[in-house]
């Protein structure tokens, strides 16, 4: 009779668990059923929503279902990451973030809002390429002039940047604590603006993503110095790298990452991934890629949790020597 129970119980906890794995299983075989949001935590028109509008329009095209941007721009990136956590754990809100979810953990933390315990990784999608750049008619011809200058007349020089901490502000920072240079800061909270200036020389060097500043590059409107990354841009084979030059900035300091709520399914989790990985392998990715001064990185999502927690632990160092508040 004992034995027979326990047969019972044996059954009865097998078909338990099939049940409490189905659920899980089946969303993702039928993931997804409906429209999914992917919320960007900046105003449409930069390099960030640019490519998730990118990631949006192919995603649509994989799932046969609509994939679309919600901009929710607001302190600095801290509104949309905290309105994506807050999200239901399902797949249908995705967060496309950068470098500032690491940067902000020590910068502007909010309450409530840390990115490694309230996001699942998906996958670190991509990095941009930094230039440096100054006006047409600045006397500094090359990177060593300006840093020279800049260490003779600490502060004289002002830079660029689309707000606290924007990428530019925090890729001028780090260039400006490894040259060993102090410049100051101007924000804008207009991109034509910061254009304007830079062009009439109000302002000395700004350091910001390849793609948005590379037209006015080629037509002569600013003048690049130098680029971050290992190599050379493909569209600047005449500016060298930050490495090149002595200057360790080796890497791009701006990063575009895939994530969604803690709680996600990890089968959904694992099927987004494996959708942007055939399509960052796309010929006409690699074009844009190109183009737009990306770099695709891809990978799986404990790549991109370990990238997370390098970058939250650099940016509180730069942070730290460079006084940033």
């Amino acid at each position: 009779m004992r034995h027979r129970y326990l047969a019972v119980a044996l059954v009865v906890a097998t078909i338990l668990s099939v049940f409490a794995e189905a659920p899980t299983s089946a969303s993702a075989q039928t993931y997804p059923d409906r429209s999914v949001r992917i919320i960007v935590a900046f105003a449409a028109g930069g390099t960030i929503d640019t490519l998730g509008r990118i990631v949006a329009q192919k995603l649509s095209e994989a799932w046969g279902q609509s994939a679309f941007v919600e901009n929710r721009p607001g302190a600095g990136g801290n509104i949309g990451a905290a309105a994506a956590a807050q999200s239901a754990p399902d797949g249908y809100t995705l967060h496309l973030g950068g470098q500032v979810l690491a940067v902000n953990v020590t910068l502007a933390p909010m309450k409530g809002l840390d990115p490694i315990k309230d996001f699942e990784p998906i996958m670190w999608i991509a990095t941009a390429q930094d230039v440096l750049m100054v006006p047409p008619d600045s006397p500094f011809r090359s990177v060593k002039e300006l840093v020279n200058y800049a260490k003779a007349h600490p502060g004289e020089l002002n830079y660029a940047s689309l707000g606290i901490g924007s990428s530019g502000h925090l890729a001028t920072t780090l260039f400006s604590d490894l040259a060993g240079i102090k410049v100051q800061h101007v924000p804008y909270t207009s991109f034509s603006q910061a254009v304007t200036d830079m062009i009439s020389g109000r302002i000395s060097l700004w350091i910001t993503t390849l793609g948005g500043a590379i037209g006015n590059i080629q037509a002569g409107k600013m003048r690049a110095l130098a680029v971050s990354g290992r190599t050379r841009a493909a569209q600047l084979p005449g500016v060298p790298t930050f490495n090149e030059l002595g200057i360790g900035f080796v890497d791009e300091s701006s990063w575009y990452a895939l994530f969604a709520p803690k709680g996600t399914p990890k089968d959904i989790v694992a099927k987004i991934n494996a959708d942007m990985t055939r399509i960052l392998a796309r010929p006409e990715m690699k074009e844009r890629e190109t183009t737009l001064g990306y770099r695709f990185i891809g990978g799986a999502p404990d790549k991109l949790e370990a990238m997370l927690e390098h970058e939250i632990a650099k940016w509180a160092e730069v942070a730290k020597s460079a006084s940033l508040r």
